[in-house]
């Protein structure tokens, strides 16, 4: 990034042994309000029907998904640069105030045009939650520990993809549609004064300049967009002036963004990304996979509660072959990835396979059996999975590291922007169709009380002729939106053949089996962070023993890899006293230590009396190891170019020296 970084004075870190204890506890904390924010994403799919029944307004259905989503993808790059400019702390803790505030209004809505606005302000503080969550680990891990803890917060998004739908049913079912919002405050509260009290306030700050313009400009024109594809044809005609009219707001501002951007110095959306043919493919092909994803959600819960009959709990359990699949094709896509190093087959054949399974969903009716209901809901799984994290993966691989966190945020980012589309474009046509069919099908007068929304305890109280021409008609609108996102999964997969197979960098091969990746979780714009998470990914685990070994060959060293280790960490700037604390680690075999700091001592590299520390000669010996090791960590980023990029260098020594043990 173009942006210097400058350190505000701080505290210097507590000593691991007084600073672990609470670690977790933040974590927690930090845990707690990215499910929040995750969990909205999906919950409220199998409550839609409940909401519309009690609120009315069907033909809006599709924003109470939408409008969340929207705010969350225009908000999410500006956050991770606040944070950078007024710490993260007091930005995440407003976001968690903004997205509490709008959970409690979500909860008192008394109609759909209010339950949308409100939905609305949850996602601008939902958007910051999830960038802010993630950046903070940072401040309270160091970076050998930072892999660890996102892949937790991977975990986390993928579970609440499954959770969200589950949950939302579970609480619709037993309580009320608006438990689904109120069940945010406590939890929500707590994680306020958890973070309160553990999150530190300091931490490294950035100077930036932050395209307020070019989010505002992103902001009215995907809004603009979505609004006159969502009322076109239903609301209004497609040629009122109301339509017209917000099409040409939408195309005048996405055009002024383009103006904007190239005069912005840090611009969310760098024009010159778009001269970059991955990026482009990766970007049109995750929108376009995104489309799909959040509209089959949002559909699939209405299919199984309306034409089906389930209760929301149950319909929520129907779509655990979704995620199933995706979670299993993505792990499997990752690991021969990471093996192989080739990429380009997956979403070539992931898109298709998606294809597929969108089309097999389009022939669900009344009569289809559970079983085979699940299996087409599992194809479409798997196909996504072999897509989604592929391109983030890509995009990486193929920019230069001045671009590498905001091409990573843009690919991201545009996957947002298709589900956004993709949830008010199908909600169009399902509620066009609908209302279409229902005039042929159903005598004027005949569907009173039914024609303002999907309740299905109304619709089951219908007489058995009207009960069947409605559920008719409501297949024959889901038909629609099915084939529609076929269509569209073709177009993707047509795309898929563009994306370009280059050899993977090292930094990034990681990254291909990261399941956070495949959910869409938001990643900051910065890109010394995005080279912390790969490098830490990529060495600070099951590879640390092969890595520590290579440090000594390089040294010249005699030292097995747990006595490498000690004495790289018993030399550091924050290291305690007394070095023998760290063998109160969590992660450190106290027998391995024992040995470790033994052979040590009979070298004469670290004193025999407590308080133990390095000797003279074990502090000459550490500097040769910290050199080997560092030079070890270049030639992992050598197609970063760290010689032209110097804020490098004090990230590869203090990874040298922070790399877990090989317990």
């Amino acid at each position: 990034m173009s942006a210097a970084a400058t350190t505000t004075a701080a505290t210097p870190p507590p000593p691991a042994e007084e600073s672990r204890p609470h670690i977790w506890v933040v974590m927690g904390g930090l845990m707690l309000v990215m499910l929040l924010a995750s969990l909205d994403q999906t919950i409220v799919s199998t409550a839609l029907p409940t909401i519309v029944g009690d609120l009315g307004g069907l033909e809006h259905l599709s924003w109470v998904v939408t409008a969340y989503l929207l705010a969350v993808t225009v908000v999410t790059p500006l956050y991770g640069k606040l944070g950078d400019l007024f710490g993260r702390k007091v930005v995440l803790q407003a976001a968690l105030v903004l997205f509490l505030i709008g959970s409690a209004l979500c909860g008192l809505a008394q109609g759909m045009t209010e339950l949308i606005a409100f939905r609305a302000i949850q996602g601008l503080g939902g958007g910051g939650l999830m960038v802010s969550a993630q950046a903070a680990i940072g401040d309270v891990v160091p970076p050998s520990e930072r892999g660890r803890y996102s892949g937790l917060f991977g975990a986390v998004f993928g579970v609440s993809s499954v959770a969200g739908p589950l949950l939302g049913g579970f609480l619709t079912t037993n309580i009320s549609w608006r438990s689904i919002f109120y069940v945010n405050l406590p939890v929500g509260i707590a994680a306020f004064f958890v973070l309160a009290r553990t999150l530190p306030s300091v931490t490294e700050r950035r100077r930036h300049q932050i395209d307020y313009g070019g989010t505002l400009l992103l902001a009215v024109g995907l809004s603009a967009i979505i609004l006159a594809t969502t009322l076109g044809g239903n609301t209004y005609d497609w040629g009122s002036p109301e339509i017209v009219g917000m099409g040409i707001v939408g195309v005048l501002a996405l055009l002024a963004l383009t103006q904007v951007e190239r005069r912005a110095s840090e611009p969310i959306l760098p024009p010159s990304l778009f001269r970059n043919r991955v990026f482009v493919v990766c970007s049109a092909v995750g929108l376009v996979v995104g489309f799909a994803l959040f509209g089959a959600l949002t559909y699939l819960p209405l299919f199984q509660q309306v034409v089906r009959g389930l209760s929301p709990t149950a319909s929520g359990l129907q779509l655990i072959p979704v995620m199933g699949g995706l979670l299993v094709s993505s792990i499997a896509s990752g690991q021969i990835i990471t093996r192989t190093g080739k990429y380009k087959v997956f979403p070539i054949l992931g898109t298709a396979v998606a294809a597929l399974g969108l089309w097999l969903l389009s022939s669900l009716d009344e009569t289809t059996a559970s079983g085979v209901a699940a299996l087409h809901m599992l194809v479409l799984g798997l196909g996504l999975g072999m897509v989604m994290q592929v391109l983030v993966l890509a995009t990486q691989n193929a920019v230069s590291y001045d671009q590498l966190g905001v091409a990573t945020s843009g690919a991201t980012l545009f996957r947002s922007i298709g589900g956004s589309l993709g949830t008010a474009v199908l909600g169009a046509i399902f509620s066009g169709r609908l209302s279409s069919e229902l005039s042929e099908k159903i005598p004027t007068g005949a569907s009173k009380g039914t024609e303002g929304g999907v309740n299905p305890a109304q619709i089951e109280r219908l007489p058995a002729p009207l009960h069947d021409a409605y559920i008719a008609s409501f297949t024959d609108a889901l038909h629609s939106v099915f084939v529609v996102a076929t269509c569209v999964m073709v177009v993707a997969f047509i795309l898929a053949w563009f994306i370009q197979q280059k050899p993977l960098r090292q930094t990034v091969e990681s990254s291909a089996s990261d399941i956070g990746e495949s959910f869409g979780a938001p990643v900051d714009t910065d890109s010394l962070r995005e080279i912390t998470r790969g490098l830490t990914r990529l060495v600070g685990r099951e590879r640390t023993l092969e890595f520590l070994q290579d440090t000594t060959r390089r040294a010249g060293i005699d030292l097995s890899p747990s006595a490498a280790w000690l004495l790289l960490r018993g030399g550091a700037p924050d290291a305690p006293d007394d070095i023998t604390l760290y063998r109160k680690l969590p992660l450190v075999n106290p027998s391995r230590f024992d040995e470790a700091l033994a052979d040590l001592q009979a070298q004469g590299l670290v004193t025999a009396n407590p308080p133990t520390h390095l000797t003279p000669e074990g502090q000459t010996i550490r500097t040769d190891l910290v050199a080997a090791r560092t030079d070890g960590l270049r030639t992992l980023i050598a197609d970063w170019s760290p010689d032209e990029n110097p804020e490098l260098d004090p990230l590869l020594r203090r990874l040298a020296t922070e790399l877990e043990p090989a317990a």
